[in-house]
């Protein structure tokens, strides 16, 4: 596809079609057309300016794993063209580095004053185990670049560690960059999420974790690996379902005063659309540790909501395009 010859509208730009179902019918509820720039091949003619219309990023950091290893850089490529030229873009440039990257949430988050778990970013494999002796056992591993809980491991011991770092279980992680991170123990065995439109809360979701998986996505499509097992601490999101796994979180809402302060973050780097993963501590603080810019919904949640977070998203941009079309 010659991206030059598109025509003025709405799209979406992703690696994933079978993510966009749940939009799609959003879409046709609400009546407006769409289109999709799908990730995994095309070209730009740099000479040419891109259509007038409103773009939104759900380039996600887990595409190596479905084979489309370069899809980010192509996504880097595009957002680069598009905000060239001054077009609208939803979660740009700025806000795809948050995704493929925890250790850029971390370094934000803190110097905005959240509490985030205690990490250490290792370069390479050969100094895992001497930074590992930095932290208290138990802790736990994930990679860099994640999503799908990619290399989230709970370790009770250096040496448990030391044999996975040294067997063939080992994942290596796309960057090469292996987190390290200190074993947060939950006051309850769930997780929060709260998603954002807009900059702005549109409701928190509880993750139940006693099952004890870190693949705790909210889309239906999402691949389940039951690998890294840990009930306190949720690395990223993916379904295996059931009601009672997932279910609106009532008492976390627009005043609350966590939420208040994450929307102002969310507004100050620009991030428009996403979901925000929380845990409580037993001390009753709040720690945070994963932004997610290409955020899922559940099904059974989206029955529950005064308004499907799907429609809320495709009401918001119909309201750009209609600012952009003047």
């Amino acid at each position: 596809m010659l991206y030059n010859g598109l025509k003025d509208g709405i799209y979406i730009l992703h690696e994933n079609p079978e993510w966009i179902a749940p939009f799609k019918e959003a879409f046709e509820r609400a009546e407006i057309p769409f289109e999709e720039l799908i990730l995994t091949k095309g070209s730009i003619n740099l000479d040419i300016a891109p259509p007038q219309g409103v773009f939104w990023n759900r380039m996600s950091a887990s595409s190596h794993t479905r084979n489309h290893t370069h899809s980010k850089e192509y996504a880097r490529a595009v957002l680069s063209w598009l905000q060239t030229h001054n077009r609208r873009v939803i979660n740009g440039l700025n806000v795809l580095e948050f995704e493929v990257s925890k250790v850029a949430q971390y370094l934000a988050l803190n110097q905005a004053g959240f509490r985030t778990p205690k990490t250490l970013a290792v370069f390479g494999k050969e100094d895992l185990l001497s930074r590992a002796k930095e932290l208290k056992t138990p802790f736990i591993s994930k990679h860099n670049q994640g999503g799908k809980g990619l290399g989230v491991r709970r370790f009770d011991s250096l040496e448990d560690f030391k044999t996975y770092i040294d067997s063939e279980e080992f994942e290596e992680p796309v960057d090469g960059i292996t987190l390290l991170q200190e074993y947060i123990v939950s006051k309850e065995f769930y997780i929060t999420r709260a998603e954002f439109i807009d900059s702005k809360f549109h409701y928190a979701v509880k993750v139940d974790t006693r099952a004890g998986s870190f693949e705790l996505c909210p889309a239906d499509a999402c691949n389940v690996n039951e690998t890294s097992k840990i009930p306190e601490l949720a690395g990223a999101m993916c379904d295996i379902g059931g009601a009672e796994k997932f279910s609106l979180r009532e008492d976390i809402h627009a005043n609350t005063a966590l939420i208040i302060q994450l929307e102002n973050f969310l507004k100050a780097h620009k991030i428009e659309v996403a979901g925000v993963e929380f845990i409580e501590d037993i001390n009753n603080e709040f720690v945070v540790y994963d932004i997610n810019t290409n955020t899922n919904y559940n099904k059974v949640v989206e029955s529950q909501a005064k308004m499907r977070a799907a429609d809320k998203i495709v009401e918001f941009l119909h309201r750009e395009f209609k600012k952009v079309k003047g």
